[in-house]
């Protein structure tokens, strides 16, 4: 989704920096090859999402939701020399797919995926993050918070997608619209946690930085 009128953010996209050709490639074998491929952070939020990375320059990242491993190869962009991203994600037939792209990149060796459920790999997690990106299912969002935030080091970043969940957050509930209330309620959490600084940035369908105090 779009917050900008088109112009503007042909504009925006032009004037930021252009993705590696290995993530152009990833993207053209997921529009092929994969359902949803939507799902895809995409070139712009890709540069963000590099971008936030390299100014935290974090030892530790743990990612929710990998998919294709498009974000997680441009999270990896900011890791230290010896850095690790642990990337989760439920559905083990992308793993092949995944590590072909992981392995073509520089960061291969620094890549650790999980196949499963988040909530059961978390806890069997045992070390500390400087950076936390949450791009799974949207029910489990709070519950993914409560099982990472004693794991998010000081001065950490939890980066949180899809919180404006396509402009819902704004209109009338459906009371049967699970997935909306989730995000409504992780959006307060984020916003109410004394534990936080929270910004939310309108970039395609919203991005949240909170920043652990």
């Amino acid at each position: 989704m779009h917050f900008l009128p088109q112009d503007l953010d042909d504009y925006v996209v032009a004037h930021s920096q252009q993705e590696p050709e290995l993530l152009q490639q990833l993207t053209r074998e997921t529009y092929q090859k994969v359902l949803q491929p939507i799902m895809l952070s995409g070139p712009y939020q890709g540069r963000v999402l590099s971008m936030i990375s390299k100014l935290v320059n974090p030892k530790a990242i743990l990612e929710l939701g990998t998919f294709t491993g498009y974000a997680t190869l441009c999270l990896a962009e900011g890791l230290q020399k010896d850095g690790i991203i642990h990337t989760i994600d439920i559905n083990e037939e992308l793993h092949d797919f995944q590590r072909k792209y992981f392995n073509l990149s520089e960061y291969g060796d620094q890549i650790i995926q999980h196949i499963g459920n988040a909530l059961d790999v978390i806890p069997d997690l045992e070390m500390t993050f400087d950076l936390v990106f949450i791009d799974a299912d949207k029910p489990n969002y709070s519950n993914y918070f409560h099982l990472i935030i004693d794991k998010l080091n000081r001065g950490g970043i939890i980066l949180s997608d899809n919180v404006l969940w396509h402009g819902k957050v704004v209109e009338p509930l459906d009371g049967k619209d699970k997935a909306t209330k989730a995000v409504l309620d992780y959006n307060t959490l984020l916003k109410t946690d004394k534990r936080l600084e929270t910004v939310v940035l309108p970039i395609r369908d919203g991005l949240t930085i909170s920043r652990k105090k």
